[in-house]
């Protein structure tokens, strides 16, 4: 019997075998109803196995399962895009294996260029889980395995650049083939991953030769900056001058055209008129004289026309009107 005092009473409970059978029976059921039943949220895809094996992939919703651990489930991100530092930390990482511990950091950003100088290189990879269980079941920890072999990839792709390559003009290209190649390697490890993005962050000298390294730097960017100054002074002079010729060679050829034209238009005419002539020798001369006369007699001025046997031409004059004037007569004979 189990006394239990309720109220200032006391009551008095049997306890035997079928009791506890009872109780155990009203547990199991509370327990199997709370663990029946689980919920994938939306940017999961939850993983089913019964006893360590392997079921099938649910959906997001609520689901339901075998309780009492005989179905356990995995959720995965599928959805979120994933990400992995080398050689430094973001705090508030949601994933796990985000970034290493700072001991791990230090050694991962030391690098070997090709050309045997010293680098510390700072990068960060990201991805997505395409397919929950190649990533849970065929590599051990894939998320630990990414991050070998990430740092394998860089290492490799660095060690084939010099050390200006690496810091200044070559980053695009090493992420890119760190990107290719990292792809690979998860591909041919079947871990279910794909490889969204490879990005350098700090890519630096050692500290004992940052400062010189630096002033290299800007040196090299004031030439750079000087170059790119000359080139543009260099783009806006010679098609200046290369127009202004192009005008000064149209306008000679023009002025070419014209006086050809002009003279082959002279030539024409003076045949013409040597065919006339040949015609009628006579009238063609006086016609000539004539309109020869007709142009130049206009710019001679004031003019009197005598004939050439007059004695006394000083009465016909008007000497008084033309010395008031300043002017004189002008005898012209034909």
């Amino acid at each position: 019997m189990i006394k239990l005092e309720i109220g200032g009473n006391t009551v008095d409970i049997p306890f035997d075998g079928k009791t506890i059978l009872g109780i155990g029976a009203a547990l199991a059921l509370v327990v199997g109803g709370l663990t029946s039943f689980y919920q994938v949220e939306a940017e999961e895809e939850a993983v089913v196995m019964r006893f360590g094996k392997y079921i099938k992939t649910e959906q997001p919703g609520l689901r339901f399962k075998i309780p009492f651990g005989v179905d356990t489930v995995e959720p995965i991100a599928v959805r979120r895009q994933l990400k992995q530092e080398f050689g430094f930390a973001t705090s508030g990482a949601t994933n796990q294996s985000q970034w290493a511990g700072p001991r791990e950091q230090e050694q991962e950003k030391q690098m070997v260029t090709g050309d045997l100088n010293a680098a510390l290189v700072e990068w960060v990879i990201q991805y997505r889980i395409d397919d929950p269980t190649l990533y849970l079941f065929n590599v051990r920890n894939a998320d630990e395995t990414l991050r070998d072999a990430s740092e394998s990839v860089m290492r490799e792709v660095v060690g084939d650049r010099t050390v200006d390559e690496v810091i200044t003009i070559g980053r695009q290209e090493i992420e890119s083939e760190c990107l290719a190649k990292l792809q690979d390697l998860a591909n041919k490890y079947e871990m279910g991953i794909n490889i969204n993005q490879v990005q350098l962050k700090n890519v630096n000298p050692p500290l004992p030769v940052q400062s010189s390294f630096n002033e290299v730097n800007q040196a090299q960017q004031e030439r750079e900056k000087s170059i790119n100054v000359a080139n543009g002074q260099y783009n806006r002079e010679v098609p200046k001058a290369s127009g202004e010729a192009e005008k000064e060679i149209s306008e000679a050829e023009g002025y070419a055209t014209e006086r050809i034209n002009e003279a082959e238009g002279d030539a024409t005419r003076f045949n013409a008129l040597y065919t006339e002539y040949q015609k009628a020798p006579d009238v063609t001369k006086r016609r000539i004289y004539l309109e020869t006369l007709q142009e130049v007699i206009p710019q001679l001025g004031k003019k009197i026309i005598i004939d050439e046997d007059a004695k006394q031409i000083l009465p016909l004059l008007q000497l008084g009107a033309e010395s008031g004037n300043g002017g004189g007569a002008k005898k012209a004979t034909k």
